[in-house]
């Protein structure tokens, strides 16, 4: 079993880690389709995109509890602290990516459908891990 500190008990429970997989999938996936569709698919670089919006994640995730014990319950529990964890991140990913630290801008396309789309594919995921591990 994982061990955490006892400030996370709270906010992070090892049942809810599964649904890290497809979180991160959801994430991830966006951005690199978007680094494919403009030709920017380089490893230099993808560390550089994805770090701002992991970074958020991390914080939003345990800020929100997207992993608490609620979370491993149900997909009614599970996909609305999915989907806020990720409003929250992606507002902290655009934060950091709004700094000369990371590379990219934040026109407006990419800030509609970075705020979006991972966030339907999160609540997707987390609904259809409910559906099939029950």
């Amino acid at each position: 079993m994982l061990a955490l500190p006892a400030a996370l008990d709270d906010r992070v429970d090892s049942a809810a880690l599964p649904l890290a997989v497809g979180d991160l999938v959801a994430i991830i996936g966006v951005l690199t389709y978007g680094m494919i569709q403009h030709n920017t698919l380089l490893p230099e670089r993808a560390l550089g995109v994805y770090a701002p919006f992991l970074l958020g994640w991390v914080v939003a995730a345990v800020l929100i509890g997207a992993y608490s014990a609620g979370a491993a319950e149900s997909a009614k529990a599970a996909v609305p602290l999915g989907i806020r964890a990720w409003v929250l991140a992606a507002l902290i990913g655009f934060a950091l990516r709004w700094t000369p630290v990371f590379p990219g801008d934040l026109d407006v396309i990419f800030v509609l459908i970075t705020l979006v789309l991972p966030g339907v594919l999160i609540g997707g995921l987390r609904w259809l891990f409910f559906k099939l591990i029950g």
